[in-house]
């Protein structure tokens, strides 16, 4: 299942596709994510889980604190408008660009072709992250037992995936340019 998940990400990664992957991530990032930034910042005070790497679940609670009702509500809102769009941007943009390199950069066939699914993992947890922390919020002051352990995993993970992919992105293009100086 993950090499057809993996393969369909390269067929979808021709040429046009990739650069449009970049020019919608590039275009969220000078019209989009300054604005929200502005406005996570007015409530959360720049202490947010989103872009935390390590927190507790305590930590979690005292942002909740923190944040007010007003607060809450505005992270919970940003989480299911925003952040929904988020993920699908820079995974549109990190899976279509990962292959497009890793098919010029890697041999057909290679295990190391499976790293284009790299952003997808990163994805998926930043949706948990955000389903997790909204519950917190929501429920806050009383204890959401189990997903407030879960939350700083899921964001710990996310971390993990979203970092790694930009990292393979930084390697395809090392392989691509090698590729093309060894001809």
């Amino acid at each position: 299942m993950l090499n057809q998940i993996s393969n369909s990400f390269y067929s979808l990664s021709s040429n046009r596709v990739t650069l449009l992957g970049l020019a919608v991530f590039a275009l969220f990032m000078i019209f989009v994510l300054p604005g929200q930034a502005q406005k996570a910042e007015a409530y959360s005070g720049g202490v947010s889980p989103d872009t935390s790497y390590f927190y507790s679940a305590s930590d979690l609670y005292a942002m909740a604190e923190s944040y007010g009702s007003e607060g809450r509500a505005a992270y919970i809102y940003a989480r299911f408008t925003f952040d929904l769009v988020f993920p699908l941007a820079y995974l549109f943009f990190l899976t279509t660009t990962v292959s497009w390199l890793l098919t010029r950069g890697l041999v057909e066939g290679s295990r190391w072709r499976l790293l284009n699914l790299f952003p997808l993992a990163g994805a998926m947890f930043d949706y948990l992250e955000n389903i997790s922390t909204s519950l917190v919020m929501a429920r806050y002051p009383a204890p959401t037992l189990g997903v407030d352990l879960f939350a700083p995993i899921f964001t710990l993970i996310k971390w993990f995936f979203v970092t790694g992919s930009f990292v393979i992105l930084a390697l395809g293009i090392a392989l691509v340019l090698r590729r093309r100086f060894k001809k």
